[in-house]
């Protein structure tokens, strides 16, 4: 059960809109809004010097101040001093992570890339490229040369079968033995 919200008249003091408006009460809340809004705007407006974003925090400080109004204490000051400095924080908050942003870029953009090593690129190639000539070797004649013909010769499997003289059952047969003995060969998880 919620507790009883306090009984505002209409146009009270902001602080007793924010009170109201912690309880729940929307049109306390409109109330606060309408009193505080040109001190938050021109708050965030100094600070961030761009009116689109500006409109985007003000959005962001008077959704904060809806959600935290119950943690407003008249008694450290004024509702509106609060609200703008809450709007001042957002604002800061907003210039600090622009400024972070770009010094993250600017620090990306300046990072060397790093040394371009082609020696141990063509060694890994060679080494790979051995390895794939071992791996063809321990396949059978017959099953090389269809691989030769539709892998390196640039053959369909219906050209294989024409130059070998095959049915085309036959070629599809040896072609898929030779892929598994090549992927097993070559350590290739499936």
């Amino acid at each position: 059960m919620t507790a009883p919200r306090p009984e505002v008249p209409p146009g009270g003091s902001p602080e007793d809109d924010l009170v109201a408006a912690a309880g729940g009460d929307q049109e306390a809340f409109a109330r606060f809004y309408d009193a505080t809004a040109a001190a938050v705007h021109g708050t965030v407006l100094r600070v961030l010097r761009d009116p689109a974003q500006s409109e985007e925090v003000v959005q962001e400080v008077f959704l904060e101040v809806w959600r935290t109004a119950a943690r407003f204490d008249a008694a450290r000051g004024s509702a509106r001093a609060w609200a703008v400095t809450v709007a001042h924080r957002r604002a800061v908050d907003r210039v600090r992570s622009a400024q972070a942003g770009a010094a993250r870029d600017d620090r990306a953009a300046r990072r060397e890339p790093d040394p371009y090593d082609s020696v141990s690129e063509e060694v890994e190639v060679l080494l790979e490229h051995d390895e794939v000539r071992r791996a063809l070797a321990a396949l059978s004649p017959v099953q090389r040369e269809a691989v030769d013909l539709a892998y390196f010769g640039g053959c369909t499997q219906r050209e294989v079968a024409e130059r070998l003289d095959l049915p085309l059952g036959t070629v599809k047969s040896r072609l898929r033995e030779a892929l598994f003995r090549l992927r097993d060969a070559l350590g290739v998880r499936a």
